[in-house]
């Protein structure tokens, strides 16, 4: 198949190889040099364009798959909303009104929406509570990637990943400094987050859905500290009560207090086999590099 995945960043690049592996022929689409760079150093090709621009589409190839990856990064909600709201729409339109359209878009998304449930499970029947002009965002990304694609006659898929973790991205210090705060880790590794929207394209799964990518093990962020901590050869670090972060910092964002556990059942049920089935084992490599240091 021909795939194009559009915002080809830390996900993007990781799905460009496992699907270029796999025989299908892919383009990772960035606009700025180092994006492209770290494209073509992955082995695939590398198109440059804006996707908020229609005509700058117009160097991205026909293709039977797209994938939407593109990151706001940690810049505020105007800068969300024109990577997920405005660049998604130009895409869907633009490519979708082309003679060949796309035939699937996964549209990749975020836990984020669902908002604080105090801890409880959440699946994909569980109501989005966004609490952040961000999350609101994110959500109405997804009624485009599923609606307005639906009208184009392109099927959409809404992956919504927890906290994405991996290469480059361990961040340790956050758990072996501390404070810590309380709440629950609803995490994947990147390269099953990759592996979830390949499995999907080429099993050709879940058009029209909504579908939770998280490890099996939505753990206790002080559970995690602590054992993190062990497996370093550190002392834990100090733990806090949102109470108590709130008391020192003023007001915490709702981000921080947002607790829930993510199930993925429905990722089991639709055939994936994790790699990383918790972020006890995927964090090994990390691990292993810092007691060598």
């Amino acid at each position: 198949m021909q795939v194009a995945i559009l915002g080809c960043g830390y996900v993007g690049i990781a799905l460009g190889v496992q699907l270029t592996d796999a025989g299908h022929d892919v383009v990772g689409v960035r606009r700025s040099d180092a994006g492209l760079d770290a494209i073509e150093a992955a082995g695939f090709d590398a198109v440059r364009a804006d996707l908020t621009d229609s005509a700058s589409l117009s160097a991205v190839p026909d293709a039977d798959w797209m994938v939407y990856a593109a990151s706001a990064g940690g810049r505020g909600a105007d800068a969300a909303r024109t990577a997920y709201v405005d660049g998604l729409r130009t895409v869907v339109e633009t490519l979708g009104a082309r003679p060949s359209p796309p035939d699937r878009l996964v549209y990749t998304s975020s836990t984020g929406i669902y908002g604080d449930h105090g801890g409880d499970w959440v699946d994909e029947s569980t109501v989005p509570e966004p609490a952040t002009d961000r999350q609101r965002t994110l959500l109405e990304a997804e009624e485009i990637a599923l609606e307005e694609t639906a009208a184009r006659g392109i099927d959409g898929t809404v992956v919504r990943f927890g906290g994405l973790y991996g290469p480059d991205r361990y961040r340790m210090d956050r758990y072996l400094d501390g404070p810590v705060t309380e709440g629950y880790l609803n995490s994947i590794h990147r390269d099953d987050a990759a592996g979830v929207v390949a499995h999907l394209l080429t099993t050709d799964r879940a058009r029209g859905e909504v579908v939770l990518a998280v490890d099996d093990d939505p753990v206790s962020k002080w559970a995690f500290a602590d054992w993190l901590a062990e497996q370093c050869g550190v002392s834990p670090p100090a733990k806090q009560t949102v109470a108590e972060r709130a008391a020192t910092e003023g007001e915490v964002s709702r981000r921080v207090r947002a607790s829930k556990r993510c199930a993925n059942d429905r990722l089991h049920e639709l055939g994936y086999d994790l790699r990383y089935p918790s972020v006890r084992g995927g964090f090994r490599p990390a691990i292993e590099a810092f007691r060598a240091d």
